[in-house]
């Protein structure tokens, strides 16, 4: 059984209590990233009280080689390379702290890289996948009113699942078609929304949310039919339930934020302004959208244009174009 130091494991378990109440009181990080923090850091916990030597299961110190010896410990798991970079991440940020605070002389990961990850692409559903989606929600029952609402107004704003589902009634204001959304570090942000959205919004207002609540108090706008605050889990599961009557594959909630931003930019949005309706801190988490909107073009261009391809104008196009010029066929023409 592998030896371990009680007292060093109560020392660190302190120390990841107070980096989360910083990270929560300081960063005003989400309950989501704040959470991923917390698991990230227990495995830290976990795999040092599992080590043979006693000083490895606390912050005695913690040494350059013992993370080391982690970062191979998830690696040897089979890991994906961007869980591996957001676990590292995760420790380099607590030793950080730790140093900043004075409980580490030295920081033991300031010369540990990263793995490199490859530069990852959101999938955007096309506007007729988009269409299909939308058109699946049919009926005026309360749950299927709820899901109306809800999708067309993630589609209609970008909004994260998370700050979807953290809307309350009174987030709404149908007299100007926006809605206040409280997005990552508690930073609220107002997003115009369109009729189509209205229109599913008001009927669900109508017809549904007061049968789902039941006269019961309560704030939140979306309800389960326990009349209670649907979780992002509740939505990943109805989105997929309308993904399979579309016949759509591969797609989450968080698609339908992608193609919120594709959608934009490939219709002449400015960058700036969809990096302000999505949220982002910097302008280069938005720009991952551009390369996916460029990729679109290039398909269309590649299924559209006539000389897209080595072969060139299609035989009948050349045909049409050689008779309406009073031209003579071609040899070539012909053989085509």
């Amino acid at each position: 059984m592998a030896s371990t130091s009680p007292a060093g494991g109560a020392l660190m378990h302190e120390q990841v209590k107070t980096f989360i109440q910083f990270l929560r009181a300081e960063k005003g990080f989400s309950i989501n990233t704040i959470s991923a923090y917390q698991n990230d850091l227990s495995q830290l916990q976990e795999f040092l009280a599992a080590q043979p030597n006693p000083e490895a299961a606390g912050l005695a110190p913690l040494t350059r080689e013992m993370v080391l010896s982690f970062v191979l410990h998830l690696r040897e798991r089979e890991y994906a390379a961007t869980t591996v970079a957001r676990k590292i991440a995760a420790v380099k940020s607590f030793c950080h702290f730790l140093e900043q605070e004075g409980h580490l002389r030295e920081d033991p990961t300031a010369h540990i890289d990263s793995p490199r990850v490859t530069k990852y692409l959101p999938r955007a559903a096309s506007v007729s996948e988009i269409e299909r989606l939308l058109a699946q929600s049919v009926g005026d029952a309360p749950p299927t009113l709820r899901d109306r609402a809800m999708l067309e107004l993630l589609y209609a704003t970008g909004m994260r699942v998370s700050e979807l589902v953290s809307l309350n009634r009174t987030d709404l204001n149908l007299e100007e078609d926006v809605v206040q959304c409280r997005g990552k570090g508690n930073k609220q942000r107002q997003i115009p929304f369109g009729q189509q959205a209205r229109g599913a919004v008001e009927a669900y207002l109508a017809g549904g949310r007061p049968s789902l609540l039941a006269g019961r108090p309560g704030e939140a706008l979306f309800l389960n039919h326990h009349g209670e605050r649907l979780t992002r889990q509740g939505f990943w599961l109805i989105i997929k339930s309308y993904a399979r009557r579309a016949g759509i594959e591969k797609i989450t909630p968080h698609t339908l934020r992608h193609s919120f931003a594709t959608h934009l930019l490939s219709n002449g949005a400015d960058l700036r302004s969809v990096q302000e309706l999505l949220g982002h801190s910097s302008i280069a988490t938005t720009q991952v959208y551009t390369h996916v909107a460029d990729q679109r073009l290039r398909q269309v261009y590649d299924e559209a244009h006539p000389r897209a391809h080595d072969n060139g104008l299609k035989a009948e196009v050349v045909e049409e174009i050689e008779e309406i010029e009073g031209l003579p066929r071609t040899p070539e023409t012909a053989r085509n």
